[in-house]
């Protein structure tokens, strides 16, 4: 009895462990880690040449709001990390940081491309969202999407640009195939297990092996 509750202790442990790890996709779940952006470093979004420190931002807020639209639609066969929800109030409760993010952009278009701003704008975020579509990568990214999007739910109105920055690299990282880590941990101990000997002295009629043969006792098998 006492075995059997050991068992199921460790095995509560082990679920407990995975809860606080906020980890659905994966036993264990790959580590995408990044610093903080400022928001004009390659690969962390597309170039915006000339833009100001606020445009910037803006810019880092744009994507993280693609990034989420992306994974509220991608990441449902998983309702479990709440990326349609999560999305959805995002929207609700950050409308006036997005109108503020929106301007800047939008801003900054009209300055670098008066003639043909609105375009420029419009394609700048279709190339965004696009950028975070994925196959090969989509559990990591899902994953880390669900975790975002819930950590961001969190936030008190007016902090969604500084959170954007501080993960950003985190979720493009995410975007780059890996295995579930566990397979590279694994390791499988298998027992050695000793062979008795085959000569036929050493087995009686019924085919039962003698005591004299059998491996441990410090007999050896005859010849």
């Amino acid at each position: 009895m006492s075995r059997w509750l050991g068992l199921a202790v460790a095995g509560a442990a082990v679920l407990a462990q995975a809860s606080a790890a906020d980890a659905f996709l994966f036993w264990s779940p790959p580590r995408f880690d990044g610093g903080p952006v400022r928001g004009d470093e390659p690969g962390i979004g597309l170039p915006m040449p000339g833009a100001t420190p606020i445009e910037l931002k803006a810019h880092m807020l744009w994507n993280l709001r693609a990034g989420l639209n992306v994974a509220a639609l991608q990441c449902q066969f998983a309702p479990v990390l709440m990326t349609v929800p999560s999305y959805n109030d995002l929207l609700k409760k950050n409308d006036a940081e997005f109108d503020i993010a929106q301007k800047a952009l939008g801003g900054y278009f009209k300055r670098t491309s008066p003639r043909g701003w609105q375009n420029d704008f419009d394609q700048y975020t279709t190339r965004t969202y696009n950028g975070f579509s994925t196959m090969h990568a989509q559990l990591g990214f899902c994953e880390t999407a669900g975790r975002l999007g819930l950590a961001a739910r969190q936030l008190g109105r007016g902090k969604l640009t500084q959170f954007a920055l501080d993960h950003m690299r985190e979720f493009r990282n995410s975007l780059v195939p890996v295995g579930d880590p566990i397979h590279s941990q694994r390791q499988v101990s298998l027992p050695v297990m000793a062979v008795p000997s085959m000569d036929k002295s050493c087995w009686d009629r019924k085919d039962n092996l003698l005591a004299r043969c059998a491996v441990g006792n410090g007999a050896q098998a005859a010849r």
